[in-house]
């Protein structure tokens, strides 16, 4: 029996029926856009103005992709049928901004969004993961496709972790207390004190402003929630979290391994090596 494409699809998965990419901004799209090639499953897509690079819109053909407004859901869930997709993944952050200014829902979103007591990534992505699996559409998990990419267990930047273990463990204990409570997936700590935690600003704002206090030994922490609903909102961290990392002189990075996906993780490992910087995956 050939082995599948991915370890994170759904058991039974049929690589003959086409995954529909719903695609927001960022690397993260274009690189499951070329696994799901690579794995000879078809691949249909749905963009975003604005949001979608050009470039991966560009390269799907017409008849295979639909450019929506954020906010489209009624559009997007015929645009699913049109395509006859037995799955879907979404990947690529939307413009957070959006959920207050620039948004564009329809009649569907509309009634989705009314029936919501909490906004928030885990409250509307799953509604409307909710959508798309009323239409006998499997969502996938985020990760799918993307084994190679995700961070693994110790230091990864070929030497040993600068951050002494009480002081990690204090980080991860952090980061994860703010998962719990749905503030953010991030925190950067030092020697044992909170430096800063994400909230609605994402994770490089708020290392910006971590960065603010010119610190040594800083130590950015990213994590998933216990809970984690891996159909959407998986963490990631790539070269513009390195750069951001370097602009504000933090000088190391946990991520929690099996979860955090690295885009382009050879190049991420590589240009952390050049700059300095050390990344661990923890357990």
């Amino acid at each position: 029996m050939p082995q599948p494409p991915s370890s994170f699809l759904p058991p039974g998965f049929d690589p003959a029926r086409p995954v529909a990419l719903i695609a927001g901004q960022g690397l993260y799209p274009a690189l499951v856009a070329a696994a799901v090639r690579r794995a000879g499953v078809p691949l249909r897509l749905i963009a975003f103005e604005e949001e979608t690079p050009v470039a991966l819109v560009e390269s799907v053909p017409e008849a295979e992709r639909r450019i929506l407004k954020v906010g489209q859901i009624g559009k997007a869930l015929r645009a699913l049928e049109d395509f006859g997709a037995g799955y879907a993944l979404m990947a690529g952050q939307i413009t957070p901004r959006r959920l207050f200014k620039g948004l564009h829902p329809d009649l569907k979103a509309t009634r989705m969004l009314l029936s919501l007591k909490r906004r928030n990534a885990e409250t509307i992505f799953g509604a409307v993961a909710a959508e798309i699996e009323a239409l006998g559409i499997t969502v996938l998990d985020a990760r799918a496709f993307l084994d190679d990419q995700l961070a693994t267990t110790g230091c990864m930047t070929g030497r040993s972790f600068p951050i002494e273990r009480d002081y990690l463990d204090h980080g991860i204990h952090i980061a994860r207390e703010c998962a719990r409570l749905d503030i953010g997936q991030a925190c950067v700590v030092r020697k044992g004190t909170v430096i800063a935690v994400e909230a609605f600003e994402g994770t490089d704002e708020m290392m910006r402003r971590a960065g603010g206090f010119k610190s040594d030994q800083c130590l950015l922490v990213k994590t998933v929630k216990a809970r984690q609903d891996y159909r959407f909102d998986v963490p990631c961290f790539g070269l513009r979290s390195l750069e951001t990392m370097r602009e504000s002189t933090i000088g190391a990075a946990a991520l929690e391994a099996g979860r955090v996906i690295i885009l382009d993780r050879p190049a991420v490992l590589a240009k952390a090596a050049e700059w300095g910087i050390s990344l661990f995956g923890f357990e």
